[in-house]
């Protein structure tokens, strides 16, 4: 047996980072155990050729529930945004439409936009927001049949929530754009998004906790209906650590596995599978020695097959690639992108808008073309089908975008169930009190 801990944190990902961060703050002795050899989890970045390509999350909100969390815990929180950071390609045309919101991008696309902002200024009320069983598609489809509009839709669904419009209900979609911050405000690690956890990880070490790269916790032990510890395989070893409470950053169902099904009630595993709902994305990550779009942060687009956005990473962030080079990112969700599709036509589909969008992209050299699904996927769960934080185990909490508050997205909503689970933690087990027992 190991020293024990007051906590362990079951993953190094953005839910489990920012939760571990704000535990150490507030003085509990906290063990981080990563299964990867970095940290970041989905939201990390990989070296290819001098080049830092990001392997899912590409931009950081700022302003928001991230940026207060390193605030708070005292990492820095390094993130440059673009200006402006979003462009719409309408025709021929990239349109900026800071300032002017929906009414100046819809008056953009369609004669019928004034309906449409009806709808989404009825929904800035209860009573104004579909049913669940609503599609977003369906939604638009209500007052518009216009292509443009039904395309900037789709796209929006798929940037934010790794989803197609067909697939998330409208209910999560106007939720999010007329009541959260809707990712007005975001930006680029010039480190690639791992720099900011890696300021996270080392914030925890310097507050005295302890993070373990390249072990993974096998099993969690159990004892009177509580977890009491973890079984942990490392450096060709496996090491016992006892911890007064859990925080898991794997996934609901992963977490199951760890305490096994008979240490839960039958209603909450039913609802573990019903709610395992990954999403799907396929990312081509290129680079180029001419500058290929005007657009200094994101690109979206009104027409495309599957092509939701491309983020030009180094006109904000040079140090992201060789000097001489200029680094971007295509992201596309498939059809469907919950279950199962076919990979090699999808990603066809991805690369003929990249030619048909971006004029001398076929001179671009082509670092990656990536897949995320299943066991690592985008999100974790359909946004408005998530679980709670909490277990029916009452030291055990579930952390990241498998149990996000409704309608939220991203590593945003990952910060936000740490801040969550954390105040609960705080609440059921007050620092001062677990010291002195």
């Amino acid at each position: 047996m190991e020293s024990a801990f007051d906590v362990i944190v079951i993953g190094a990902g953005a839910g489990g980072l920012c939760a571990a961060a704000r535990l150490t703050h507030l003085g509990y002795r906290t063990l981080v155990v990563e299964r990867l050899e970095y940290v970041g989890g989905r939201a990390s970045t990989r070296d290819i050729d001098g080049f830092k390509v990001n392997n899912g999350a590409v931009v950081i909100e700022v302003d928001g529930i991230t940026q207060q969390t390193f605030e708070e815990v005292g990492a820095k929180f390094e993130v440059r945004r673009p200006d402006p950071p979003i462009l719409y390609r309408i025709g021929s045309k990239d349109v900026d439409v800071t300032g002017g919101g929906w009414g100046f991008l819809l008056s953009k696309l369609t004669r019928q936009g004034a309906k449409l902002l009806s709808g989404l200024g009825a929904a800035r009320n209860d009573d104004g927001l579909p049913e669940q069983d609503i599609s977003t598609a369906e939604w638009v489809a209500r007052y518009t049949k216009n292509e443009s509009v039904h395309g900037i839709f789709r796209n929006m669904c798929g940037s934010i929530f790794a989803v197609g419009s067909e697939e998330l209900p409208a209910r999560v979609f106007l939720t999010y754009f007329t009541r959260k911050s809707a990712f007005k405000k975001f930006g680029f690690c010039p480190q690639g998004t791992i720099g900011i956890w890696r300021s996270l990880a080392e914030t925890i070490v310097a507050g005295g906790g302890e993070v373990w790269l390249s072990a993974e916790v096998t099993s969690l032990t159990m004892s009177g209906g509580l977890v009491r510890g973890a079984v942990i395989e490392r450096d060709g070893h496996t090491v016992e650590v006892g911890a007064r409470f859990v925080v898991s950053d794997i996934g609901p169902a992963a977490t199951v596995n760890l305490v096994g099904e008979q240490s839960l009630p039958g209603g909450y595993l039913e609802s573990v599978r019903s709610r395992d709902r990954p999403c799907a994305m396929i990312a081509v990550n290129f680079a180029s020695r001419e500058r290929l779009i005007n657009a200094p942060g994101m690109l979206s687009f009104a027409k495309t097959r599957r092509l939701c956005y491309i983020a030009n990473f180094t006109d904000t962030c040079p140090e992201m690639a060789p000097v001489g080079w200029h680094l971007y990112v295509a992201a596309a969700v498939p059809k469907p992108a919950v279950g199962d599709f076919d990979e090699a036509a999808e990603t066809q589909l991805l690369m003929d808008d990249l030619h048909e969008q971006i004029a001398g992209f076929e001179h671009a050299r082509i670092l990656s073309t990536v897949v995320t699904r299943d066991e690592w996927p985008p999100q974790r769960a359909v946004s408005g089908f998530d679980l709670p934080p909490a277990t029916p185990i009452p030291n055990l909490w579930n952390v990241g975008d498998g149990v996000k508050e409704y309608a939220n997205g991203g590593t945003t909503a990952c910060a936000e169930t740490a801040k969550i689970v954390v105040d609960q933690i705080a609440g059921a087990f007050p620092i001062d009190v677990l010291k002195g027992s």
